[in-house]
């Protein structure tokens, strides 16, 4: 019977390169993580046997005539189901034992992580290629007024508050927040997902609970919340049909003071735009697919500014998991994220500035009843 591997050595993980800076000599005499392959189950039993009984394992040397080189392994796990040892050993002793019968391969053993992928929408908006160009939202303040942002690897989180009753913290007791904030702004950390403006600065103020839903009063505070915290952008992936006053004046109050507010237009693919995304001084955001044809669900017509991707729209989620999902919801980030970029690039802007110059770099898909302005643009609205 094989020994049970203890550990995975190399596996789809994240892991954290490490260097370690060593003189020439004692390089020389450092063990190294190696996988030896075997011809058949056989071999390496008699393999790790010969190191069981001496503690070295003797091959026969091609320079010298019927003499033999001891060689010092170290065997640090044997595989249940395939005939590899993972092993430690002097890299001068690896040609040596390559020549021995039965010893298919050895390989080193080397580190392997999980690979960041960029989400169809973030490229479609051509977040990309600004990104290239060293703007990456920094030094902008981006609040999500949603359900919270959870603790996640791909986010940071730089402050906020909770305007949601019996949930005191900004913890995303839904979903829905976490993933809209990754859309903005996920770290390009060579993990997970990236957000359109990955250095922007996160703020969660919670406005909506588990349940995804919240009162035009708690809505009103956390835009109140955002004009007091000097926010840049107010990111609000949410609505309702039925209009507010007070939350009309809360958005109007925060859009004095500086706060771009961006809005999605509602997703029951009406021709009618949502609240509080129908208000004038709102952006109201509509939602596209990867053909760049209106989304189904998505509502339009007098009112809506930009669309954005917001179909398959590829996320940071609760667990530190990641989620596709689709709605307006998801499209108005992808808008948040372009301006604060263009925040970095013309820090002087104002939100009216901003606003007026990702409609005018739109990319046109025609019927502005259907697309307002057009799709964004994140890299003509930043040269």
């Amino acid at each position: 019977m094989k020994r049970r591997v203890g550990k995975l050595v190399v596996g789809l993980v994240c892991v954290t390169a490490l260097v370690t800076v060593t003189d020439s000599a004692s390089a020389a005499e450092e063990k190294v993580k190696y996988l030896i392959g075997f011809e058949e189950e056989a071999e390496l039993e008699a393999f790790t046997e010969e190191i069981d009984q001496v503690g070295v394992f003797s091959v026969e040397e091609q320079s010298v005539a019927e003499d033999t080189l001891d060689i010092d392994v170290d065997i640090i796990d044997e595989y249940d189901y395939i005939d590899v040892l993972a092993v430690e050993l002097d890299p001068e002793d690896v040609d040596a034992l390559s020549e021995e019968a039965g010893i298919s391969f050895i390989e080193e053993d080397i580190e392997l992580s999980i690979q960041q992928t960029v989400p169809w929408g973030i490229t479609r908006v051509q977040a990309p290629a600004v990104h290239n160009r060293g703007v990456t939202g920094s030094g902008v303040r981006v609040a999500i007024l949603d359900s919270g942002i959870s603790t996640h690897s791909d986010l940071t989180i730089r402050g906020g508050a909770s305007f949601v009753p019996g949930e005191p913290t900004t913890a995303d007791l839904n979903g829905h927040g976490t993933h809209v904030a990754g859309t903005v702004a996920a770290l390009n950390n060579s993990i997970g997902v990236i957000g359109v403006a990955p250095s922007a600065d996160l703020y969660a103020v919670k406005v909506l609970g588990a349940n995804g839903r919240g009162s035009v009063s708690g809505i009103a505070q956390g835009l109140e919340w955002a004009a007091a915290n000097n926010m840049h952008i107010a990111n609000m992936s949410l609505g309702s049909d039925a209009p507010s006053t007070t939350l009309e004046r809360a958005v109007n109050y925060a859009t004095s003071q500086g706060v771009l507010v961006i809005a999605a237009t509602g997703n029951n693919g009406s021709g009618s735009v949502g609240y509080p995304a129908r208000y004038a001084n709102a952006m109201a955001v509509g939602a596209t697919d990867q053909n760049n044809r209106r989304a189904n669900f998505s509502q339009y017509g007098t009112g809506i500014d930009i669309v954005a991707p917001g179909v398959n729209v590829q996320s940071t989620y609760p667990g530190n998991r990641y989620a596709s999902l689709n709605g307006t919801s998801m499209a108005t980030p992808h808008v948040a994220g372009a301006a604060a970029l263009v925040k970095q690039r013309y820090p002087s802007w104002n939100a009216t500035q901003i606003r007026n110059h990702l409609k005018n770099t739109t990319t046109n898909l025609g019927n502005s009843s259907q697309f307002g302005s057009g799709l964004v643009n994140a890299e003509a609205a930043t040269r």
